[in-house]
């Protein structure tokens, strides 16, 4: 099959940090074809390297009718106009997150994909992050038991002074980190949102919006997510931390450790009772639990990683598959983190 013949919509830290990088393996299913940025020194370094045609206008850009598909990689406040445009000019569209700063903008979107169907696509890449496919699959494996609680952690401290630390240009954790850890809770919770809690502070940043953001979603199913992104905390705490009634895991960037009951245990029958415990200074049940403690390196059995997103986005453009981030997953997202700004200074209209 012929590559898909890629514009790039966007050269900063996506665009051309994350993007092109990840297209490096993959020159048999994307071509490069056009840029489009808004600084001519970022245009020169994409054609000296990918000799592609660069556009400072974006409407040259989208008129380029080689180009059949348009990764956007610009500023937050931008996505869902230039998204739209994109669309209205026949492209396949791959969206950088945020997909939208309000539910009502990501609810806008979903109806330009119900008019151009099949068209739009969503980069919530950490869905394929190997620390999150490898636990998925341990919960799976049922050796931890009946899994009631997650917490996921992404920690940082930094006193960030960018754009995207301004509420006005659609900065703070919500939207930085914020769509890729809601996207794993939502995941994790293997059900729809019951309740939701939330807290968010500015902690570090010397910016308006906020760094510190702590959600705790619960299932209809009862099982508990907590999400805590910060860029004020100093001492990090594990990636992924699972409990489940018979073990549990962390895991960081590279080591998932585990201590979990023998599989073939099966508890002893007994009863709580409400006589005076004995003066031995024992509390409760004494038997031994046979536990097995390991630690193993980060490796999932799919071996995908995060720029796996493009296998599939070339596939679900190519031959039909159907791609694995749907708009009902990505407006959920949007649901969560829109509700979790609800009444506080952080809230964008």
């Amino acid at each position: 099959m012929e590559p898909i013949r890629l514009g790039i919509l966007g050269l900063g830290r996506a665009g051309w940090g994350m993007h092109t990088n990840e297209l490096k393996s993959r020159s048999k299913q994307f071509k490069i074809v056009a840029a489009c940025d808004v600084e001519q020194e970022r245009l020169d370094r994409m054609a000296e390297r990918y000799a592609c045609r660069t556009h400072l206008d974006i409407d040259v850009f989208l008129a380029d009718e080689d180009m059949e598909m348009v990764s956007i990689a610009t500023r937050s406040p931008d996505h869902v106009d230039h998204a739209e445009k994109a669309l209205k000019a026949g492209k396949f569209v791959f969206l950088e997150k945020p997909i939208a700063l309000s539910l009502a903008q990501a609810e806008q979107l979903q109806a330009a994909s119900e008019r151009h169907p099949d068209r739009l696509f969503f980069r919530h890449n950490r869905r394929f992050e190997a620390g999150f496919q490898h636990i998925r699959e341990i919960i799976a494996s049922g050796i931890i038991g009946n899994v009631y609680e997650i917490k996921l952690h992404r920690h940082s401290y930094q006193r960030r002074d960018d754009w995207q630390t301004l509420m006005d240009c659609g900065g703070g954790q919500l939207n930085n980190w914020g769509p890729h850890i809601i996207d794993h809770a939502l995941r994790f919770l293997e059900s729809p949102v019951a309740e939701q809690w939330s807290d968010l502070k500015k902690v570090a940043a010397v910016g308006d919006a906020e760094d510190h953001v702590n959600i705790m979603l619960k299932g209809e199913n009862g099982r508990v997510v907590n999400i805590e992104i910060s860029g004020g905390v100093v001492l990090s705490q594990p990636t992924y931390v699972v409990f489940g009634d018979r073990g549990t895991v962390t895991c960081d960037d590279t080591d998932i450790t585990m201590k979990y009951l023998r599989p073939d245990f099966v508890p002893s029958e007994c009863q709580a009772h409400p006589e005076t415990p004995p003066m031995s200074g024992a509390f409760g049940n004494t038997e031994t639990l046979p536990w097995i403690r390991k630690t193993i390196m980060v490796e999932p059995e799919t071996g995908c990683d995060i720029a796996t997103i493009w296998d599939h986005l070339f596939a679900a453009v190519r031959e039909g598959t159907a791609f694995p981030i749907t708009i009902e997953e990505a407006i959920e997202v949007m649901r969560v983190s829109a509700k979790a700004k609800e009444g506080t200074e952080f809230q964008q209209s």
